[in-house]
């Protein structure tokens, strides 16, 4: 990040580390990140990266690979001033000073010169960073407006730094929290997903609750708010403050799907509560797959992946069922691909949980490795999707996933095991 700053400085370009790496250095953090903003066009600046590719999200970004790292610059910019809250894209290249007043908060206007040392910090960004305050620069309404994702990265950022807002920023985000639905569906995403990668998901999650901004975003998880549990069970209260305290507990292996999985496992609650003898919630973790399902889909998230959450929801009140299992049964599910993360997310769930008892995840983890000791797990699948699409004929969809899907589970319970053998399942299936 110094050459390339001190290359361009050479050729004579305002160059800067700025954002999210200063921030982190002023917070005496090493950075894991450090974007760079300059003068020079993209153009401009592959004359002396030739390597450098464009950033399709990014207009006016480039992606610089220097030795095993890649850092991405951007042409100073100020925003065009019209803008629907929908596409801010359209910018116009600028200085310095301009760029930092297009920025959404002091604490990311923040400049760093690695060859002289010098901070450029026209917003007191510092100042605020030492007060962990999250502080719009300039009018919190017009910029909001400006774009509404602005809205989500406020209550990130504060949940980054565990800190504050400053009042009127505060006050703007209430008032303008249904603005977030002007937002696209996969920009909520990719907010939503930063921010539970984030140290303080449980912040962001409150925040988003208390701002008001929830009930338009995520209505579903909204509802859980004031959705009873029994009390000899969750001391910890209703479904809202299991939720959020299930999501204190993320470890660093619990990838974002078993985080998204883990905000939406218990939705579906709030349909199935009834009361006889004490609250029960029947079917919920069923009605909960469907919850998440229908919510991703309208934020845009692949079907792929929609489809991994909404089976973990779905199977993650099933865990006592593995001891009663015979041995081909529970290689089905002790072997499939995603049966690690679903003892993750049972993990969370029992974190969430006041008090938490761990006796029966234990036991599943040890008959886990038990089994697997004495039941190695099978190999690659013997044949691919494409293989099976170019046998029967098939286009890509729903039939060939489970067509794979049956021959995996032929395959891990022992029922085939070379090439030949899957071939004549597969046709087989064909008569059927």
């Amino acid at each position: 990040a110094y050459k390339i700053v001190e290359q361009l400085t050479d050729a004579g370009y305002d160059t800067w580390w700025v954002g999210g790496g200063v921030r982190d250095m002023l917070l005496g953090k090493v950075p894991k990140d450090i974007d760079i903003g300059t003068s020079a066009t993209p153009k401009e600046i592959s004359v002396y990266f030739p390597k450098a590719l464009e950033t399709p999200k990014a207009l006016g970004s480039v992606r610089i690979p220097m030795s095993t790292d890649t850092f991405e610059v951007t042409t100073f910019r100020e925003d065009d001033e019209v803008s629907d809250g929908r596409h801010p894209e359209s910018i116009a290249f600028s200085t310095r000073e301009k760029d930092a007043a297009r920025r959404d908060f002091t604490v990311n206007a923040l400049y760093f010169n690695p060859i002289s040392k010098e901070l450029f910090d026209p917003y007191e960004g510092e100042k605020d960073l030492h007060e962990k305050l999250i502080r719009f620069i300039g009018e919190p309404a017009t910029r909001i407006k400006h774009d509404a994702l602005r809205l989500m990265r406020a209550v990130r950022f504060r949940a980054l730094l565990d800190g504050q807002y400053h009042p009127d920023t505060y006050t703007a985000l209430r008032e303008l929290a249904q603005h977030i639905e002007t937002l696209s569906g996969s920009r909520q995403l990719e907010e939503l997903e930063k921010m539970l990668m984030g140290p303080h998901p449980n912040i962001a999650l409150e925040d988003m609750h208390d701002l008001g901004m929830l009930q338009y975003f995520l209505p579903e998880l909204s509802a859980c708010k004031g959705i009873a549990q029994p009390a000899d069970f969750h001391h910890e209260g209703d479904v809202w403050n299991h939720t959020v305290q299930c999501t204190t507990a993320f470890r660093e292996e619990d990838k974002i799907d078993i985080r998204i999985a883990t905000i939406f496992h218990d939705s579906g609650k709030v349909q199935t509560f009834t009361i006889t003898d004490r609250i029960h919630f029947d079917h919920h973790a069923s009605v909960s797959a469907d919850i998440a399902t229908k919510a991703l889909t309208r934020l845009q998230m692949p079907k792929k992946r929609i489809d991994k959450i909404a089976w973990l929801i779905t199977h993650h009140m099933m865990m006592g069922s593995f001891f009663e299992m015979p041995d081909d049964r529970k290689s089905y599910w002790y072997h499939h691909p995603w049966f690690t993360e679903l003892i993750q997310l049972f993990y969370l769930d029992i974190m969430g949980t006041t008090p938490s008892g761990f006796d029966l995840y234990n036991r599943i983890l040890e008959d886990y490795h038990h089994f697997l000791d004495s039941h190695p797990r099978p190999a690659k699948p013997l044949l691919t999707g494409d293989e099976i699409m170019t046998m029967l004929n098939l286009k890509p969809g729903e039939e060939v996933g489970r067509i794979l899907e049956q021959l995996h589970k032929a395959q891990i319970e022992g029922k085939i095991s070379s090439k030949a053998e899957a071939k004549s399942f597969v046709s087989s299936m064909q008569t059927r």
